[in-house]
């Protein structure tokens, strides 16, 4: 083989190999247009997705990874259960249709457990189908085949619907009745100032700032308490109890996990 054909083929494998690259780099860029991504802008936030079909978790996780989300996947119910009682989801996709626990079942155990909002995929429409998931606690219902853009645009309607707002810029807490302005230290139920003492606030406003976040007992004394007080942890148990009490109807927010501590979810669900 002479040198000028051996060139010939080098310079046409380099012409092809940039013709790849280009065009690897023009679809994301177009996939990216098409969906629409930087109009949705979901932002960070950690997804569980449970469906017994892997080339619907693989499409869902490459959409969603466009916009910086973390995903967790599973095939079954039960492994979704396990995981949703250690880990914090900003959402659930979950499919109905799979083996060992359907998403019916699932869904109903979700709701003993945790507030987090879940989406529901079913290739049935039927209304009586949507009716019975919400009844349940779906957050929102999508029937199969679907669009990738249409999930996100769902995934960010649900999560912003089902979060507080907790604008910095005013430095205020706001979610349905409850209200707590942090430079004053004013809290207010259903427009109603409530007092609490200087620790009930303390433990209010921790919890607030670390939504989802279960603390332990041992926890909570040393972020609001302090490592040098010398109290046990009834202490927390007790501060909890009357925190609870003066926010009335929005007791709930503050949920008992069994065996750990407590933690702070509005799950837009009250």
């Amino acid at each position: 083989m002479s040198l000028d054909v051996i060139q010939l083929k080098i310079q046409l494998f380099l012409k092809i190999s940039q013709f790849y690259h280009n065009f690897a780099l023009h679809y994301t860029y177009d996939k990216r247009i098409f969906l629409n991504l930087e109009v949705i802008q979901l932002g960070s936030k950690k997804v569980l997705i449970v469906d017994d079909d892997e080339r619907i978790r693989d499409m869902i996780k490459e959409y969603i990874s466009l916009e910086e989300y973390e995903a967790d996947e599973t095939c079954n119910g039960i492994e979704a259960l396990e995981l949703i009682s250690k880990q914090n989801y900003s959402i659930v996709i979950l499919d109905i249709m799979m083996p060992k626990m359907d998403g019916w079942t699932t869904c109903s155990e979700i709701r003993k457990i945790s507030k987090v909002p879940v989406i529901m995929l079913s290739a049935r429409g039927e209304e009586y189908d949507k009716l019975f998931g919400f009844e349940l606690g779906v957050d929102d219902y999508i029937v199969k085949p679907f669009s990738p853009k249409e999930l996100l645009a769902r995934m960010g309607a649900v999560i912003r619907r089902c979060s507080p707002a907790n604008d910095e810029s005013t430095n205020k807490f706001i979610f349905e009745g409850l209200v707590i302005e942090f430079e004053s230290r004013n809290v207010y139920v259903d427009d109603t100032l409530i007092n609490l003492t200087p620790k009930e606030y303390e433990l209010l406003q921790h919890f607030v700032k670390n939504p989802r976040r279960v603390y332990s007992r041992e926890q909570l004394l040393n972020s609001v308490w302090g490592y040098e007080f010398c109290g046990d942890d009834r202490t927390v148990d007790t501060h909890v109890k009357m925190l609870r009490e003066s926010l009335k109807t929005y007791r709930k927010y503050i949920v008992t996990v069994w065996g750990t501590g407590y933690k702070f979810e509005t799950g837009g669900r009250i």
